[in-house]
């Protein structure tokens, strides 16, 4: 009887918990990424750790997305828990695209600007990683979570920034090696658009912050 009168309560899930899981996996990928710098490690071993996180990631908006359909109270509009969940699982992904053509051409050691991005990446990811438990109590960390978010869209520009010096230099060596040019150019259009993912997780952190602080 008990039994029957609980499954009439109305359902909640923890999607905070899921999303500080989500973004955990981010923090691992660009950790994994930032070992391309190191010696002796394998354009092939970064690319499997990484896939072995997206793999988490997937699992974890797989979750998202059954929940919210199953949820009857949740935090935030279901739009809204969806399309945040959706820009980090995307971030993941792009990660997972640089790796696959840093592996792909083979590509043994980063351009000095292409460690730089890297790096900033690994911010991004730590900063998104944060921002996850402040969304249990947006309408009071609404400032914090704001101040987090304008660093990450302000590291994004940084990365903008990076990325056209790396692909003037690259276009500098262009007439004695244009293969390399054009691989140098696929990796930081790859790098790119992980900053893009993460900026874009930002905007949507913002959203929410606007409807419920």
């Amino acid at each position: 009887m008990f039994a029957w009168f609980q499954s009439l309560l109305p359902r909640k899930s923890d999607f905070f918990g899921m999303f500080e899981a989500h973004a955990a996996t981010l923090v691992k990928a660009a950790e994994a990424l930032k070992l391309l710098s190191a010696d002796g490690v394998s354009t092939g071993e970064v690319l499997q750790l990484i896939r072995d996180q997206e793999h988490e990631a997937d699992e974890v908006i797989r979750n998202v997305l059954v929940e919210v359909r199953k949820t009857f109270l949740t935090p935030f509009d279901r739009s809204a828990i969806t399309a945040l969940i959706v820009a980090l699982d995307d971030t993941i992904d792009e990660m997972l695209a640089a790796a696959r053509a840093i592996d792909l051409y083979g590509l043994q050691e980063l351009r000095p600007e292409m460690e730089l991005m890297v790096d900033l990446i690994r911010q991004s990811a730590d900063l998104t990683a944060k921002c996850m438990p402040l969304l249990r109590k947006v309408s009071s960390n609404g400032v914090t979570l704001h101040e987090i978010t304008g660093t990450i869209v302000g590291l994004e520009g940084q990365a903008d920034e990076i990325h056209a010096q790396g692909l003037k230099r690259a276009f500098a060596s262009a007439p004695q090696s244009p293969l390399q040019f054009a691989v140098a150019r696929e990796v930081f259009k790859n790098l790119e658009k992980v900053m893009d993912a993460f900026e874009d997780v930002a905007n949507e952190i913002d959203g929410i912050v606007i409807d419920h602080a």
